[in-house]
């Protein structure tokens, strides 16, 4: 009976000296993804992206725009102080980024 108990003993003592010992490591990893824009004249932006902020955010006005490769707009508007970001493609319809 004694071989029992010393031998449970000793059992459990070594798990939690094993649990004890085990090292805890963080790992983190992060991606930035970023399509390039490049900078386009107001002029150049497509009849349908102009009537979608036109509609989507009256009272505003076109500071800049910006094109990619996949033909995706980076719009700055602004109204009064406030300043805003919206991303839209070629037909008009805003994209969420």
């Amino acid at each position: 009976m004694k071989k029992l108990i010393l031998s449970a003993a000793i059992v459990l003592g070594s798990l939690s000296v094993n649990a004890a010992i085990l090292p805890a490591i963080a790992i983190s990893q992060s991606v930035l993804i970023q399509d390039e824009f490049t900078e386009v004249a107001a002029d150049a932006v497509p009849a349908a992206v102009k009537s979608t902020v036109e509609k989507s955010f009256p009272k505003t006005k076109l500071e800049k725009a910006y094109k990619n490769e996949k033909n995706e707009y980076k719009l700055e508007i602004s109204n009064g102080d406030k300043k805003y970001t919206i991303f839209t493609d070629a037909s008009g319809n805003i994209i969420k980024k």
